[in-house]
């Protein structure tokens, strides 16, 4: 059962990279492969929790755990299936419900500023009909954009702004292939930019200010070197497409923007600072930031006619947020949750460590993976493999205490390394669905760019630490 349960992940992990060919949504897939994984770790518990490495220790460490902390016998039925459906599903549960409330909020937060128009107010400012110069402006606004926001939204909203500037479809597949690009870099230095960052925020393996002050300069050479590249490559001007008045026409006031987009990201930026004061998780700063902008809508709009209203207030607005990317994140964490109880991402780790015995090796290997699959299960299961050293720790287990390199690296190649392929990022996966781009075409045109800034963004990283260090 034990091997099976890989297999079945296995399985789960094709389907999902497969969403397309397939036509079966990939949170249909994470959520089924989540059950079935705890099904099968329930049914095959008592082999599974049995088994011993060379040292005679438990190849889970949450059974370990659980009974040093409970005092029962190794091989007590009643105890393995108390540990799995009242211990360890619910410690997990606890641990992703934070997440997804996060997400939750933070999607119910944007979707409110971009509809009372607020990101208009920065997109009506780009005048410029240049492509060296538009790509510039773009790809630092996006940087910027999804460190405050976060990636996935930042590239819906540039991706939109593109076809009111760019009328070639491909030149507007080029530049919304550079928008990914500059999305998953602006997110990996922000503990709000990427769900993966925010992830390793929320689990404690990194803090706010060191992940700004250690991954930004490596998140900012990832996206300059292919900009430059471009540079010399890249001429003339692109052509504007012809504007639809009605779909130009302004349902919220001027002040109801500014005052929308101001609200909406300071909400945003306000979560890190309430954790700091209350040491509360950032959910609940998020939450807080939601109920602030909630009651806010509901007063200002509570005039309106009955139709407006319902599309500007929150109540409305959750109707368009992207639920099934809740259940994706849900089904996916649930699925490495149980590989993580069982056993599985420990001897992982120890295979890592044993063959390669290098952070930097390591956390490269995850960001290349991270371009064929999914990001967030590959920190999941990072974050699983290894424990948080203690303070004091010297040598390679000083990696993985709070602020280690191996946290810090592993924030930089996650959030980076999906953008070799356009399905290795939820950014990249959602530009190919609204501009309908060609995995071939990213594959030959922006792969190799996006290769090249990536390596040089892991170098600029080491020379960081062996300058620091």
């Amino acid at each position: 059962m034990f091997i099976l349960m890989v297999v079945v992940f296995i399985l789960g992990y094709t389907a999902i990279a497969l969403e397309h060919p397939l036509k079966v949504d990939k949170a249909a897939s994470a959520i089924l492969l989540g059950v079935i994984l705890w099904v099968l770790f329930f049914i095959g518990r008592a082999d599974i929790l049995s088994m011993v490495n060379d040292a005679g220790e438990h190849i889970s460490k949450s059974w370990a755990h659980f009974l040093h902390l409970e005092g029962q016998e190794a091989n007590n039925p009643e105890g393995m299936l108390h540990f799995i459906t009242d211990f360890s599903i619910l410690e997990h549960l606890a641990e992703i419900s934070t997440i997804l409330f996060f997400l939750l909020g933070a999607m119910t937060i944007v979707e409110t500023v971009d509809q009372h128009q607020g990101f208009k107010l920065i997109t009506d400012k780009i005048k410029t009909t240049s492509k060296v110069k538009l790509l510039w402006i773009l790809s630092f606004l996006t940087f910027f954009m999804s460190a405050a926001l976060d990636n996935l939204t930042t590239t819906i909203v540039l991706v939109a702004l593109l076809r009111k500037l760019i009328a070639d479809q491909k030149t507007r597949w080029f530049f919304a292939s550079m928008v990914v690009l500059a999305a998953n870099a602006g997110g990996a230095w922000s503990p709000i930019g990427d769900v993966t960052t925010i992830m390793l925020w929320i689990g404690g393996q990194v803090t706010t200010v060191n992940i700004i002050a250690m991954v930004f300069i490596p998140s900012l050479v990832t996206m300059v070197i292919p900009l430059i590249l471009l540079s010399f490559t890249m001429k003339g001007d692109v052509e504007r497409p012809q504007i639809n008045a009605n779909e130009e026409r302004e349902f919220t006031t001027p002040f109801e923007r500014r005052l929308m987009l101001i609200m909406g990201v300071s909400a945003l930026l306000f979560v890190p600072v309430f954790k700091t004061v209350t040491h509360l998780p950032p959910y609940m700063g998020m939450l807080f930031g939601l109920g602030v902008l909630w009651v806010t809508t509901e007063i200002m709009h509570r005039n309106k006619e009955l139709v407006d209203k319902r599309k500007l207030t929150i109540v409305g607005v959750l109707q368009k947020v992207d639920v099934p990317t809740i259940f994706f994140f849900l089904g996916i964490l649930t699925a490495v949750a149980s590989l993580q109880s069982a056993g599985h991402l420990g001897l992982l780790a120890g295979y890592l460590d044993e063959h390669l015995h290098n952070i930097y090796a390591i956390n490269l290997i995850i960001g290349v993976l991270s371009a064929i699959v999914d990001n967030v299960p590959l920190v999941a299961g990072a974050m699983g493999m290894y424990d948080i050293a203690a303070v004091g720790a010297t040598g390679y287990e000083s990696a993985f205490m709070v602020d280690g390199i191996f946290w810090e690296f592993l924030a930089y190649c996650a959030g980076t390394g999906g953008s070799i392929l356009i399905i290795g990022s939820a950014a990249g996966v959602a530009a190919m669905g609204m501009e309908k781009i060609d995995f071939i075409w990213y594959l030959k045109k922006i792969s190799l760019l996006a290769l090249i800034g990536y390596l040089a963004g892991a170098a600029a990283y080491y020379l960081q630490i062996q300058i620091l260090h």
